[in-house]
């Protein structure tokens, strides 16, 4: 397996798997599939497009196929630039409980690490999500809140655990 950061060519992988991710765990995710799938490719390589506060990293299988994505962006107002957010992390089913999540997140951190002047990196995670939070917990982040009702989908509201990692 092989995790790197995506680029423009790679955009048309990333929103299959994506919308594979709005698909199969859409209570996970703030946006929707009906949204995204209506998203151009120009707007899909914007999203992806590294820069000095943003990447994307894919994880690949030997035949090349993505199989895990997650993003870091960090803040850019002037009181806030001391934090980055993950966002959008993804599994694909068959590879789930394999590593795949860890190997995202530990190359997420030791790339967020290089950003000059970051302390800390939020997530926030479905707290009915155990799965999800014994990962990010076993690589250092916290509980540190819960947002009742942050998302809802289909009428049902689903809690969020605010967790930070301190670097």
């Amino acid at each position: 397996m092989k995790i790197r950061v995506l680029h423009k060519s790679d955009a048309e992988s990333y929103q299959e798997l994506r919308l594979n991710g709005l698909t199969t765990n859409p209570e996970a995710f703030g946006s929707t599939y009906d949204r995204e799938s209506k998203f151009s490719l120009d707007i899909v390589i914007e999203r992806i497009e590294p820069n000095k506060d943003k990447f994307v990293l894919g994880a690949f299988k030997e035949n090349n196929s993505l199989i895990g994505i997650v993003t870091f962006v960090r803040e850019n107002a002037v009181k806030t630039s001391h934090k980055g957010n993950v966002f959008g992390m993804y599994v694909t089913p068959e590879m789930r409980g394999k590593g795949v999540g860890k190997l995202l997140m530990l190359e997420l951190i030791r790339k967020a690490r290089k950003c000059e002047g970051l302390e800390q990196i939020n997530l926030t995670v479905v707290s009915n999500n155990e799965l999800a939070k014994k990962l990010y917990q076993s690589i250092g982040f916290r509980v540190y809140g819960m947002e009742r009702n942050a998302l809802k989908h289909n009428g049902q509201y689903f809690d969020e655990d605010l967790m930070v990692l301190k670097l």
